[in-house]
This record gives structure tokens, C-alpha cells and sequence, in this order.
């Protein structure tokens, strides 16, 4: 796996990290684990794709991460506000009942 496709993939990964952390108290347990529990995942990806601890892999990672839970408690004031009524701290729960909604409205 490539530098970039890895870039990508912890991007991705830490969207639904940054909404549950956007619903979270600062500095509380699960506002810390909401930040944390990407780590281990993203270390596996490096040592996955063979990247190792290459100086040049640190600010597109990094980056990376940030980005992708910086997006992610924007996603989560967004929809807060828009157009769910009762966010949750879970994105894809909030995905599944908004698409049940929404068919839910258009077959019956």
C-alpha cells in the first residue's frame, strides 16, 4: 500500500472518531478514547503497507488525522443543526436512521 492510499485510509478512518468526539464532554473518558482508539489502528496500517517510521510519513499522517477528526466534529455540529433533529455520537447509526427515514417516507 502506498504513503498516499494510506494518507487516505486514516483520513477516512478518524471522520467517525471526530463525530463521536464532537458529542463528548473535553477532557472526558470518552472524549479520550475518541481521539486514542485510532492510534493502534493507524500504527497497523504503517507497519501493513511496509511505511515504517519514515521521517517523510509523519506530517501526511498526522495530517491526515487531524483532518479526518476535524471533519468529522463538523459533520457532527452540521447535521446537529441542519437536519437531524437528535444527533447522535455515532455517525453510522445516524447515517442508517436517516436512510431509514428517508425510505420509509417515499414508500409509504
Amino acid at each position: 500500500m502506498s504513503l498516499w492510499e494510506t494518507t487516505v485510509i486514516v483520513f477516512i478512518l478518524n471522520i467517525p472518531f471526530g463525530y463521536w468526539r464532537a458529542n463528548t464532554s473535553r477532557f472526558s473518558l470518552q472524549w479520550f478514547l475518541s481521539i486514542h482508539l485510532a492510534v493502534p489502528i493507524v500504527i497497523f496500517l504503517r507497519f501493513y503497507s511496509g511505511l515504517g517510521w519514515q521521517l517523510i510519513t509523519f506530517p501526511l499522517l498526522i495530517g491526515a488525522f487531524f483532518s479526518g477528526q476535524f471533519l468529522g466534529g463538523k459533520l457532527h455540529i452540521w447535521w446537529s443543526k441542519s437536519w437531524l433533529s437528535h444527533a447522535s455520537s455515532c455517525l453510522v447509526w445516524d447515517l442508517v436512521t436517516k436512510v431509514r427515514e428517508y425510505f420509509s417516507h417515499c414508500t409509504g
